[in-house]
């Protein structure tokens, strides 16, 4: 991962912790969207990465679309569909990835980065986080179709409408965090979580992540059906049947990932 300018990536023990570092509030510029579209496909991929977490590095956690160098990336035509499909690349990125991704939510997610958070799959807020849609100031959307997998109706029509934004302990109120942590204990309760995380099966939590993105817009029947359909594929892998002696056993079970 050296290869990238910013997007700083550090593993340690099954994590790998991807901090945006793109001064002065971390727009969304095109390089920090390749890059992490580029280092999350990479991850899902690597064997010693089990787990993700996602933060910003400074006071904000990512600030939305880079409005100041929006005009040297869209220049003629074709560049405005070009753009847009690469920044909806790289929130699916993060959904798609195949390690589950912590979020830890250190500053305002604007925008983007509101959708980078509700592309996550835990999320965990400093007591200086906050989320909010922006755009209507500036002429624009974005951000709206990911924050209705956080928001109510209400709510979210209001942040959209009036660039409302909302504040960490609001977000714990809602459920819409699993927690609003003092700034100091931010990354410590995230990395705890992700750690959790890699601790279990990488094989069952790899195929749960894909599991709940498939049956998420699907019927009751169908959804449950897949599940089921997965959970016999999970039942047959080497980590199953190591789960299911360690126990019997009493044991801390060895996961190989297969």
């Amino acid at each position: 991962m050296n290869d990238l300018t910013q997007l700083e990536v550090r593993i340690d023990d099954f994590v790998a912790t991807l901090t945006m570092n793109a001064p002065p509030v971390n727009a969304l510029t095109r390089t920090l969207n390749d890059e992490l579209t580029l280092a999350l496909d990479r991850i899902s991929e690597m064997d010693e990465v089990r787990a993700v977490v996602l933060t910003g590095a400074g006071k904000v956690f990512c600030a939305g679309a880079d409005l100041k160098g929006r005009a040297s990336v869209i220049k003629g035509p074709g560049d405005l569909p070009a753009h847009s499909r690469r920044t909806r690349e790289c929130f699916h990125a993060i959904r798609e990835c195949a390690k589950p991704v912590v979020v830890a939510i250190n500053g305002a997610a604007l925008g983007s980065g509101l959708a980078m958070v509700a592309s996550s799959d835990v999320l965990v807020a400093s007591e200086k986080a906050s989320l909010g849609l922006p755009e209507v100031d500036v002429g624009l959307l974005g951000g709206c179709r990911h924050a209705m997998r956080l928001f109510s109706h209400s709510r979210l029509r209001r942040m959209a409408l009036t660039g409302m934004r909302v504040d960490g302990a609001e977000l714990y109120r809602l459920g819409v965090v699993e927690a609003c942590v003092p700034p100091d204990e931010l990354m410590p309760r995230a990395l705890e979580i992700a750690r959790t995380i890699a601790a279990k099966s990488p094989v069952s939590t790899r195929m749960g992540k894909h599991t709940l993105n498939v049956i998420e817009d699907m019927s009751l029947r169908d959804g449950y059906r897949y599940e089921q359909d997965m959970t016999a594929q999970i039942g047959r892998t080497d980590d199953a049947r190591e789960a299911q002696r360690a126990f019997a056993e009493k044991r801390a079970p060895v996961f190989t990932g297969r």
